[in-house]
């Protein structure tokens, strides 16, 4: 396989995007480290006492309820699919192929179905 010069400039643009991206976090974050420090020195300049308080807060995760039935119809509609797909474009010997996507197709309901049984899907 040949490689343009065309693919090695959109690897260097990813690359050279991720390393900004992590670069503009890394310069928020001490941004406002800063600006904490500067309000905290007034503070005690001022002699008000300030509440300890930890520098990064801890993030509760997100449990959204929808992502396992949507992953679900996802998985199971792209795999029902690929299969007829199969089905339809395989050569005569190779008929027996068309199959090769109902881990996916199984899995996917599998989601929907754990959806459904759980005692209150929208809490």
């Amino acid at each position: 396989m040949s490689y343009t010069v065309g693919d090695g400039m959109v690897t260097l643009a990813l690359a050279a995007g991720f390393i900004g991206y992590l670069y503009m976090k890394l310069l928020s974050r001490q941004k406002r480290l800063e600006i904490i420090h500067q309000e905290r020195m007034a503070a005690m300049e001022k002699g008000i006492p300030l509440p300890e308080f930890p520098l990064e807060t801890e993030r509760e995760p997100r449990r959204d309820p929808l992502v396992l039935p949507i992953l679900g119809m996802v998985l199971f509609t792209l795999s029902i699919g690929t299969m007829i797909v199969l089905y339809v474009n395989l050569p005569t010997d190779s008929h027996r192929f068309w199959i090769t996507p109902l881990p996916f197709t199984f899995l996917g309901v599998g989601f929907i179905t754990f959806h459904f049984l759980k005692a209150n899907p929208w809490r």
